[in-house]
């Protein structure tokens, strides 16, 4: 058995055409019951509108202020602490409303996988 330990590493963010920075933490065949990544937005952004099948998502809020849309749900802001469940197959996007990054964490049941990821714009 390797290490317990996945570590994030600053040279494995990319930015993705949904207008957001994300570094894979643990997205693994071997783990297939669960996937996290950190995201980052920029100042004045908004992510593009997307769905993800067969997917839960939860954004654990860890730096920054922004307002999330979730389904046909009315916007809300959202900051630290904050956990947003994202049922599978519900179109989301999120806004940076502050001057640093947003930065949140993308818990997703079962993991993340591309083929399952849905762009809506």
């Amino acid at each position: 058995m390797g290490s317990p330990i996945s570590r994030l590493s600053a040279h494995a963010e990319f930015f993705t055409s949904e207008r957001c920075f994300i570094s894979e933490i643990c997205n693994t065949e071997e783990n297939p019951e669960l996937s996290i990544a950190r995201a980052r937005v920029e100042p004045g952004v908004t992510t593009a509108w997307h769905s993800v099948e067969g997917t839960i998502e939860r954004y654990v809020i860890a730096e920054g202020r922004g307002r999330v849309w979730v389904g046909e749900a009315l916007a809300e802001e959202v900051g630290p602490g904050d956990v947003v469940t994202i049922p599978a197959g519900v179109r989301q996007r999120i806004s940076n409303l502050g001057n640093g990054y947003l930065i949140f964490y993308c818990v997703c049941t079962p993991r993340f996988e591309q083929k399952n990821y849905r762009a809506l714009e």
